[in-house]
């Protein structure tokens, strides 16, 4: 359990990297962009949206949504914050790129992986995961605003073996990071740093499928499992089952100022498509976990759900429209039609509606429309829309700085 530092003489090798991933310069980035009259200051100050498509990548205007910026990239790439309010992490065949989207500009720096998986952000730290490696590197939250168009360095921590994992780091620079191979994952361990060497402090291996990753009030921490949750809080983790054989949750919505964690819920293991009809909630401080079932009209996947004002969870459902949850009574509370009725994708990969939340403002795409849509939470209605020349898939939001 070693620990090292990374990247830092790496920016040659990263930038090498990129050679195959087709960046644009910014000067050229822009592609038929509708005229704007806000500046890139200002612009940049209201935050920014970018959205993936098939071989390429849109920046978006926080406020307008109008077009500032496209850029080619991979066929598929994922998209995924990096906590400054300014660079985007996309996930590429050489690593994690990165996308500045306040210049904007697609970067030359790669931080290199050879299977580029989850980024998690907390307390002023960016965690990067190599499902290929098992590696995991920490770094400064806001050091690439002063990385001078080098790779700036970071701690990492290389897991027994490589395996589909994610990684976090608390306030006291605990490390928890999950536990497999390439048979499975079992469960997750918190380590310590000592000099330069990692010390265990306490493990779990009652997660089967241990996946995602979420962080609530007071830093309590659940990690998803195939048969319920992992709640990790005050030094000590707790298995939490779920109230069915298979009862797997992936993906934990949270708000790091409330105590319940929103989770997806699937229970049928051999359940054909992605559409799910359930969510869990955890209560992080009561340490316990219920199921609730959802309307009939009320379909999701894992891009669509988000917490958003109050604290409260906001489903995009299949039927267009956004349906408010109440985490802490498992009530749906108000409904906000917002696109068309869509139908589940036949893989996760493919475009299918998402959703993110900026404040009192979320993003919701439409991938049958080629559309992208600002909606005031608070009201329910769409402030703001676009149409694009692509059909969008993933997006993430730059919050602006």
């Amino acid at each position: 359990m070693r620990r090292g530092v990374a990247f830092g003489a790496l920016a040659g090798v990263a930038a090498l990297a990129t050679a195959c991933a087709s960046t644009t310069a910014p000067g050229d980035a822009q592609t038929d962009a509708p005229a704007t009259d806000v500046t890139a200051e200002e612009t940049s100050a209201e935050g920014r949206v970018a959205v993936s498509y098939e071989n390429g990548i849109a920046v978006l205007d926080g406020t307008t949504l109008e077009v500032v910026a496209e850029f080619d990239s991979e066929e598929f790439t994922r998209l995924n914050p990096w906590g400054d309010g300014q660079h985007v992490a996309v996930t590429t065949s050489e690593g994690f790129q990165i996308l500045d989207t306040a210049t904007p500009e697609l970067t030359d720096l790669v931080f290199p992986a050879t299977t580029a998986g989850h980024v998690v952000i907390h307390e002023d730290r960016t965690v990067l995961f190599d499902d290929g490696t098992g590696t995991t590197t920490i770094l400064d939250t806001h050091a690439l605003q002063d990385a001078d168009g080098t790779l700036p360095e970071g701690e990492t921590y290389v897991a027994d073996a490589a395996h589909h994992g994610v990684s976090i780091v608390l306030s006291d620079g605990t490390l928890l990071t999950t536990v497999g191979d390439d048979t499975g994952r079992t469960g997750a361990v918190v380590l310590h740093a000592h000099d330069d060497h990692w010390d265990e402090a306490a493990s779990n291996d009652q997660c089967p499928g241990i996946h995602g990753e979420g962080t609530a009030a007071d830093e309590a921490v659940v990690f998803g499992c195939e048969n319920g949750a992992l709640l990790f809080h005050h030094g000590e983790f707790e298995k939490l089952t779920a109230p069915d054989e298979y009862g797997r949750m992936g993906n934990a919505f949270v708000s790091e100022t409330s105590p319940i964690v929103v989770g997806d819920y699937k229970n049928d293991p051999d359940a054909e498509g992605y559409l799910l009809e359930a969510v869990t909630l955890i209560d992080t401080e009561e340490h316990t976990l219920e199921v609730v079932e959802l309307p009939e009209d009320v379909r999701y996947t894992f891009r669509d759900v988000a917490r958003g004002p109050d604290d409260l969870a906001y489903i995009l459902s299949s039927n267009g429209s956004i349906h408010v949850l109440d985490p802490a009574t498992g009530d749906l509370v108000d409904e906000y039609p917002v696109i068309d009725a869509w139908e589940g994708p036949v893989e996760w990969q493919d475009a299918h509606p998402a959703i993110k939340v900026n404040g009192d403002i979320a993003y919701v795409t439409e991938p049958a429309a080629n559309a992208v849509h600002a909606v005031d939470l608070t009201t329910g209605e769409t402030v703001a829309s676009v149409e694009l020349d692509h059909v969008p898939n993933e997006l993430a939001v730059a919050i602006g700085h």
